[in-house]
């Protein structure tokens, strides 16, 4: 509205100029054509001639013609239009005073005292005095001085279709600015900006679209970078609390057999008569909780290099089939001893990239697992299914199962269904932690399910 407002008021600046210069023109041209007149009759006197017998030669075709001759006092010498010349000094009007002065001069209106009427006044100086030719200004004469008005309305016509035109056309850039600033505005505050602000299709909008597509695209890369910078952390974070949670689990599991190896150990110095068969007892357990400590330290170990060194852990193209027979095998003895058997079903050939000694803890502890607290007679291993991405095993037992309330937190480190049992069988409470992690570094998922035929399920899927 401002732009329209300082455009009207240039248009309106011009109109009143123009229309001044063309009444001004045209009260000009007037005045010349009086000054002709006024030179022929002083040419006239200046021959020789009176001032009637110039008007009388000359026959100016102007009916209405008064012709004042004025000596340079400024007596009136002679009047056309009266019978009677007038005894009043005539030095003091405008347009013989500027004829004296400079030669020449017109006055566009005034009154005459001595006709009762209102003339067109032009004067000239002459050697001896100065000629004055009036017309009387009647409706004929102001119509003829009046500036041509059509110009006028034509300039305003035109002004109105361009300001309907610069209205839309600036009403249009108008919105492009305010939602600039709109988007200026939630830019400073750090408000989200997506980028679908629609814009017009103009050159201004094509710009306030990259602008817009740009911020919100730096937005969205900064939101993204303090979301990894928070995740990032929240993994170290968490790294930190499971290692000070391992470290006290550690510290705690370590008491028992270091508490039970001394009390052996020290009943074997202090007792140095005791019967052979007590001794050899002592000394059993005293093996047996080093064995558990030599093993919860291959565990730990084990657990240590997976968090801390997963993408230093050498991978190469192994058969998974080999593995599980190579541990079936292994385990045979052990499954035998509680009283279960293994049943391999995995077909040979299945080959995966990955870690031989990390997927071998896989079946080898979900074996161990099986045979030690399920209370079954049997073990059976199979390929499930297979994708173009992965391949999916199944380990069962034909046992009691699980609790439902543990099923979800088995995979836990160091956490234990029933704590006294599983001591007294020397397991570490790492075992199924190894073997979650183990899978997960290969690409895929694990979870237990209890059967309804009885017994616990783990099914898991490995990366091809």
């Amino acid at each position: 509205m401002l732009l329209l407002g300082f455009a009207w008021a240039l248009v309106i600046c011009f109109l009143v100029f123009q229309y001044s210069r063309e009444k001004q023109f045209k009260v000009e041209a007037l005045d010349g054509q009086l000054q002709i007149i006024n030179s022929e009759i002083i040419g006239e006197i200046t021959a020789g001639k009176t001032a009637q017998q110039a008007m009388q030669e000359l026959c100016f075709d102007l009916p209405s013609l008064r012709v004042t001759v004025v000596n340079l006092r400024g007596d009136v010498i002679y009047d056309n239009s009266l019978d009677t010349l007038p005894s009043a000094n005539h030095q003091n009007r405008p347009e013989i005073a500027q004829a004296i002065a400079s030669g020449r001069g017109y006055t566009l209106r005034r009154h005459s005292s001595t006709t009762n009427a209102t003339y067109f006044y032009s004067a000239t100086r002459g050697a001896d005095a100065v000629v004055r030719s009036a017309l009387p200004y009647d409706l004929t004469l102001a119509s003829m001085l009046k500036a041509d008005s059509s110009f006028l309305w034509f300039m305003l016509a035109v002004t109105s279709v361009l300001s309907v035109i610069a209205y839309f056309a600036t009403r249009r850039i108008g919105s492009t600015i305010r939602s600039l600033n709109l988007f200026a505005e939630k830019a400073e505050k750090g408000e989200q900006i997506y980028d679908d602000v629609a814009f017009p299709s103009d050159e201004l909008g094509s710009i306030s679209n990259h602008i817009t597509r740009l911020y919100a695209r730096l937005h969205q890369t900064i939101a993204d970078r303090d979301a990894q910078h928070r995740a990032a952390l929240h993994e170290e974070q968490e790294k930190i609390r499971i290692k000070k949670q391992l470290t006290n689990n550690i510290n705690h599991e370590l008491k028992t057999p270091v508490a039970s190896m001394q009390v052996c150990l020290e009943t074997l110095l202090s007792h140095p008569d005791l019967p052979d068969a007590k001794r050899t007892e002592f000394i059993e357990r005293c093996y047996a909780n080093a064995e558990r400590l030599r093993q919860l330290l291959v565990d730990v170990s084990t657990i240590t290099r997976m968090d801390d060194g997963a993408s230093q852990i050498s991978r190469e193209r192994i058969c998974v089939s080999d593995i599980i027979a190579e541990v079936v095998t292994e385990m045979t003895e052990c499954v035998t001893a509680a009283g279960m058997t293994i049943h391999n079903d995995v077909p040979e050939g299945i080959t995966i990239d990955g870690n031989r000694q990390l997927v071998s803890s896989i079946f080898r502890n979900l074996i161990e697992n099986a045979a030690a607290y399920s209370e079954g007679s049997r073990i059976d291993i199979h390929l499930e299914r297979h994708t173009d991405t992965s391949y999916v095993f199944s380990l069962a037992d034909d046992g009691k199962g699980v609790d439902s309330e543990h099923l979800e937190r088995i995979f836990e480190r160091f956490y234990r269904i029933d704590k006294g049992r599983s001591r007294q069988k020397g397991g570490t409470g790492l075992g199924l932690s190894i073997v979650k992690n183990a899978v997960m570094m290969h690409g895929g998922a694990i979870k237990a399910k209890n059967q309804r035929s009885g017994g616990l399920k783990f099914i898991f899927s490995l990366a091809k």
